[in-house]
């Protein structure tokens, strides 16, 4: 049998053509066959579609119906002058998984997944880096794994923090790298906006941001070397990436403004925020902004001193700061409100 014949005929009549069919028809060792399929791409006689297992090979003018019928992408790669540009065009020259996503998701994925890949890459130590991405019935999922220091742990040592807790409240801040000259520090903080649901896994902590329900949890979990990050939002988002950078960003562009989860600052299990010890520990490093704004969602009550820290004595402190609360409930805002502020202060609810 004319294996080059058999491939040619085969990806005509059938639409595409694997190394297995040619191996089954023939008998042939699948390295011996391989060299033929080889040889016709080196030819642009045919195209290969999809990677590994899922590995296909079509005629030129049938590669994007066959990408098309590709909705995942699942690959290890070395670390090695690794780009996360290259992988996010390598999924979309590969796969089907953006036919017909709208353009708001779109850009929404490629922001978050180049994002997850580079902080792989550049921060992770790692000497692999895996990415898997699949288009599911209702929306994009992707995850990117690494087998690095862990994300809480190269805070903790590049920040001489005293426990993954304190890494995780470091995190979520924004504007806390590892490596300032290089990274602003923006890549989480925006990423885990833009998303329907995101999670991170390192060490004993699993942190998981459901911005459905608009709600956070942090879990201890079996510990993992490494980070796992999962992305998930649906097709039918009405997310857009510029709306999420121009709440937190200025009129030049800056990253000028964060968003503070004060009840992930608690002791115990404690739901009130009494001391003033709290306050400067939420307020720890958020002078490099301009606006912040403290979501007390999930926090039954505050004290005087804490308030008066946070609201008389920072904002004095730095009076050129924009400090702005949510989700407080009426108890919270009472004592906020009772609390004096200095002349010139700003305080507002959203």
């Amino acid at each position: 049998m004319n294996i080059r014949e058999f491939i040619l005929k085969t990806a005509k009549d059938k639409g595409v053509v694997r190394v297995f069919d040619a191996v089954k028809a023939t008998g042939f060792s699948r390295t011996y066959i391989h060299r033929f399929f080889q040889n016709l791409v080196e030819e642009g006689v045919i195209v290969k579609v999809g990677h590994t297992n899922r590995t296909q090979y079509v005629l030129p003018n049938k590669i994007n119906e066959a990408k098309g019928k590709i909705l995942a992408f699942n690959r290890i790669f070395k670390n090695e002058h690794l780009r996360e540009d290259s992988v996010f065009e390598l999924v979309k020259s590969q796969t089907g998984i953006f036919k017909g996503i709208p353009e708001n998701i779109s850009r929404l994925v490629e922001y978050g997944f180049t994002e997850m890949v580079n902080n792989a890459i550049e921060h992770s130590g790692s000497l692999k880096i895996k990415v898997s991405i699949i288009r599911q019935e209702n929306g994009i999922r992707f995850e990117v794994i690494d087998w690095g220091v862990g994300i809480f742990e190269k805070l903790i040592h590049a920040r001489h923090l005293r426990s993954t807790e304190e890494a995780v409240q470091d995190l979520l801040k924004g504007k806390q790298t590892t490596d300032p000259e290089a990274h602003t520090g923006e890549g989480i903080f925006f990423t885990r906006r833009g998303a329907d649901i995101f999670v991170i896994k390192s060490s004993n902590k699993r942190l998981l941001f459901d911005n459905l329900r608009n709600d956070f949890t942090v879990t201890t979990v079996k510990s993992l070397v490494g980070t796992r990050i999962v992305y998930f939002i649906s097709a039918a988002s009405a997310r857009n990436l510029g709306d999420i950078f121009r709440e937190f960003t200025s009129e030049s562009f800056e990253f000028s403004a964060t968003e503070v989860i004060v009840k992930l600052y608690k002791n115990g299990g404690s739901k009130n925020f009494i001391s003033r010890s709290q306050a400067r520990r939420i307020l720890s490093g958020l002078d490099k902004f301009k606006k912040i704004i403290l979501d007390f969602q999930g926090v039954a009550g505050v004290g005087q001193g804490f308030a008066d820290e946070v609201f008389r004595v920072w904002k004095g402190r730095y009076p050129q700061i924009e400090i702005m609360f949510r989700n407080a409930n009426s108890d919270v805002q009472f004592i906020i409100n009772h609390v004096k502020f200095s002349e010139g202060s700003s305080l507002k609810g959203v």
